[in-house]
């Protein structure tokens, strides 16, 4: 089954809902796909028990003449082609523009005891909450740094959680700094005052970051070290994030060139967010973390000028780079503190999903040849996780995106190999 759009947007966040938005204005027949079952992305995730964000209910109304195809995850690619898995089969989505806004995922760091049972991402936390996890009545510590720690704790203790403080690796100083610096983004200080308020009693401690977990079947206890010495403090639940990282595999698997300026790839784009391969715009997290209001304008100028209006997309320029400047602020005042990478030790469990330790990797020069020794990154989650945090730890860089990007049907499997959207090298080699 293969249908046609004039633009196809992937990712149906604030990014992708801007840019859906702004190509239908000017007539073109637009598709919006994402792989969960109501549009939002991360950011304005449905909450099964708390009211949708005013700004997202806006956004989902404004979408006129946009087919959304929820649930549908892109596999593979090919020129001007995307093959999806739904729940019914796979389909092939052709293209005249495509716009990727596939957003970002957490940045998880491994420490002893970071596969237990009750540790979790802390925005990875929030969505299972707003989903209906039960975490009314659990005491519940939030670690990392950045300020989706206070999105996530106030989330957390809007559903009934005792957050029992919330630790910020971050010193005082560039919390302070950052915090003066808000006064030229005065919604952001509103915003940043207002979750305060709803954590009214929380201790937020700076300078400080988890450790180790310990527990024998699940969480029982995590230690923190701060700058009053390390300390023991008994929880059942543990939300631990340390920002987020773009998601380029889609990008990569089209052949946008990526640009580094860290440890963690980005999409490579101009002025007005075309990428290196004709046709293909970027916008949002993917151009780098930027946030949400910078999600929303990039989305919006990709939009227009995957339609082909590039007057108005060119107008909107000023407002991404007031906001991109506010992304560099967030960067400089919440770096990551060395002692953070040097805290996993031989024994620590680096893929979870194949059980590898951080001791088996030594001796490899590159994430391939460990891969193919040992198996790391071959799991569920394909090296998302495990992969972003060894290119953090600065072991290895993330290595090149292959088909199928997500688990997938042998029949979706079958459909991509008819319809050549696998590599050669993928044929012929099933003994």
């Amino acid at each position: 089954m293969t249908e046609h759009y004039d633009v196809l947007v992937v990712g149906a966040g604030p990014a992708g809902l801007a840019a859906a938005q702004a190509a239908a204005t000017h007539g073109a027949r637009v598709g919006l796909l994402d792989a969960q079952a109501q549009a939002g992305g991360q950011v304005w995730r449905h909450d099964v028990r708390r009211a949708t964000p005013r700004a997202a209910r806006r956004a989902l109304a404004a979408l006129e003449n946009v087919q959304v195809l929820a649930r549908h995850s892109v596999v593979a690619a090919a020129s001007h082609s995307l093959l999806v898995e739904t729940p019914d089969g796979a389909r092939q989505l052709r293209y005249g523009s495509l716009v990727l806004a596939t957003g970002a995922r957490e940045l998880l760091l491994p420490f002893p005891g970071w596969t237990l049972p009750g540790v979790t991402g802390a925005g990875g936390l929030q969505a299972l909450v707003k989903q209906g996890w039960p975490i009314a009545g659990k005491r519940v510590m939030v670690a990392g740094s950045g300020p989706l720690l206070l999105a996530a704790a106030a989330t957390l203790r809007a559903h009934g959680a005792h957050v029992l403080g919330i630790y910020e690796q971050a010193t005082a100083s560039a919390v302070r700094a950052f915090a003066w610096r808000l006064r030229r983004w005065p919604a952001r200080a509103v915003q940043a005052a207002g979750l305060r308020a709803r954590l009214a009693g929380v201790p937020y401690y700076f300078g400080t970051f988890v450790r180790a977990a310990h527990g024998e079947q699940t969480l029982g206890s995590i230690e923190v070290e701060g700058p009053r010495g390390v300390r023991r403090i008994d929880c059942d639940q543990l939300a631990v994030g340390y920002g987020l990282v773009p998601n380029v595999e889609l990008a990569g698997l089209l052949g946008c060139e990526l640009e580094h300026a860290g440890a963690h790839p980005c999409v490579r784009v101009d002025s007005l967010l075309h990428t290196s391969v004709p046709g293909i715009h970027a916008a949002g997290e993917l151009c780098g973390i930027g946030g949400l209001a910078a999600a929303r304008i990039e989305g919006s100028i990709a939009g227009h000028a995957a339609a082909g209006a590039h007057r108005i997309a060119a107008a909107l320029l000023p407002h991404r780079t007031r906001e991109r400047r506010f992304a560099a602020l967030l960067a400089q005042h919440f770096a990551l503190d060395p002692r953070l990478h040097a805290l996993a030790t031989p024994q620590t469990l680096i893929c979870r999903c194949e059980d590898v330790t951080l001791a088996a990797l030594d001796g490899f020069g590159n994430a391939r040849d460990a891969r193919l020794a040992t198996r790391c990154g071959m799991g569920a989650c394909q090296g998302r996780i495990c992969g972003t945090a060894l290119a953090e730890l600065g072991r290895f860089p993330r290595s090149g995106s292959r088909p199928p990007l997500f688990p997938a049907r042998l029949a979706t499997l079958a459909v991509a190999e008819a319809e050549s959207f696998l590599p050669d090298n993928y044929r012929g080699n099933r003994t």
